[in-house]
């Protein structure tokens, strides 16, 4: 997992290796076989970035304005773009154009939550930005080929419905059903804290082999004209560079710094992954790898950009404010309800080491928290295992608001003497937690933050 978790944080680097490694091997041998393979690395790209999107943040309100404007950037000015340059650019090559289209159409990836939240941008607007860019984004797409490449190409537009389904849709299902059953079996603060960050790294892997794949079997092409990529790479850069300041001038003109950067990178990062999947299974060989080329390539001028974005955001955002409890916080909770026993509170410590739980009403409101101290006071004084939590004297719970600064939550912990405050939403519904130690963490990757 180390080396796959490497491979991750490392594509600027891994990719243009694996490019190397495939256009010598497609160079060199038959590769036709490789093709066969698409299918199933496509499973492996997608699937494993399904289960850990949070799809009930579909349902929190109360970012309405940057996400109907993350989504018209998506949809009405990127794709649009990308078309231009590619008719630009390449006149008498309708593949390389869909390769261009598709890269500027497909939004978000699990990369823009992860942008977002080194540059101390808003994560939950950037959470929503990728899962209603990923569902939006299914939908249009077979119908965007169609209209602006239709009449030059022929698409098969049952085919690509069909392989968007495959490669998107039966793998976001299947990504619901795997974290539900793990949330029923873990709980969400297991899942959250030891699971899905597993699963990521395995689409990376996926990614690497699908370049290695879409490079191998354009490779002699590619010997027989090698300044052809030259060709490619300068509308990419030209691309990324419109989207970037675009949609900076656009945050910075509507948006506070937290929104505008959930925006930048809601809108400029594009799935790649998703669109090299499509590009390999819902066109024939030649035509894939090469609608596969510039894909790849994308992927080399999108992390730069990205990577130099974030080193810039105090420059064009000024700089970060306060972290607040959202930023800061575990998602989920070790928590039980009420009607459920001091038995399952116990295997519930004894498993996941963990000193107290909370404890939660039939409408997931909490009500208070148990301790280990309280389970074996408790067993001391001959209770029964079977008894219900809702009879216990519970610790009164703390919450605190997610918008609220480090500062205030270090003076509410003070002054009531409690070391562990609840994150809930407007709603009273519990997001995540944070403890003293979250904040000393913080504190010490801010030590300009913490001496004020």
């Amino acid at each position: 997992m180390k080396s796959l978790a490497w491979l991750q944080k490392n594509l600027i680097i891994a990719i243009p290796v694996m490019m190397v490694l495939g256009f010598i091997t497609g160079a060199s041998t038959d590769v036709s076989f490789l093709k066969q393979l698409v299918l199933p690395l496509t499973f492996l790209v997608v699937y494993p970035m399904m289960v850990p999107l949070p799809m009930k943040k579909l349902l929190e309100g109360g970012d309405a304005k940057v996400q109907t404007t993350a989504q018209i950037l998506n949809f009405a000015v990127y794709p649009f773009i990308a078309f231009g340059l590619g008719k630009l650019f390449f006149p008498g090559n309708d593949f390389l154009v869909i390769g261009l289209l598709l890269a500027g159409l497909l939004p978000t990836s699990g990369m823009t939550i992860s942008w977002t939240g080194m540059a101390k941008g808003n994560m939950p607007a950037a959470v929503k930005m990728t899962i209603v860019g990923l569902l939006v984004g299914s939908i249009l797409t077979p119908i965007y080929l169609q209209m602006l490449m239709g009449a030059t190409v022929k698409i098969n537009f049952v085919q690509i419905v069909i392989q968007i389904a495959v490669v998107v849709l039966i793998p976001l299902l299947l990504g619901m059903l795997t974290q539900n059953l793990l949330v029923k079996k873990y709980g969400m603060a297991h899942f959250n804290e030891k699971i899905k960050t597993q699963f990521p790294p395995f689409s990376t892997l996926g990614v690497l082999a699908i370049v290695f794949v879409a490079i191998s079997l354009k490779a002699k092409n590619i010997a027989e004209d090698p300044a052809s990529l030259v060709g490619i790479f300068i509308p990419l850069i030209i691309l990324y560079t419109l989207n970037f300041v675009i949609s900076i001038i656009v945050g910075k003109l509507l948006f506070k710094r937290g929104d505008a950067i959930a925006l930048l990178y809601g809108t400029v990062m594009r799935n790649l992954s998703i669109a090299l999947a499509i590009a390999m299974t819902a066109f024939d060989r030649e035509a894939g790898a090469e609608i596969a080329l510039v894909i790849a390539l994308a992927y080399i001028v999108q992390v730069q950009m990205a990577a130099w974005s974030v080193k810039l955001t105090a420059k064009i955002y000024g700089p970060a404010p306060e972290d607040t409890a959202s930023q800061i916080m575990h998602y989920g909770i070790f928590a039980l309800h009420t009607e459920q026993t001091m038995a399952e509170a116990e295997k519930l410590f004894a498993y996941e080491h963990i000193h107290s739980l909370v404890v939660l009403d039939d409408t997931d409101k909490p009500v208070g928290m148990l301790t280990q101290e309280m389970v074996i006071t408790a067993l001391v004084e001959g209770k029964e295992l079977a008894t219900p939590l809702g009879v216990f004297p519970l610790d009164p719970v703390v919450t605190v608001d997610p918008a609220m600064p480090v500062s205030e939550i270090l003076k509410k912990m003070n002054s009531v003497h409690e070391y562990k405050v609840l994150v809930t939403n407007k709603k009273g519904l519990v997001q995540g937690v944070v403890t003293a130690h979250d904040i000393l963490e913080d504190l010490v990757k801010n030590p300009v933050k913490g001496k004020k």
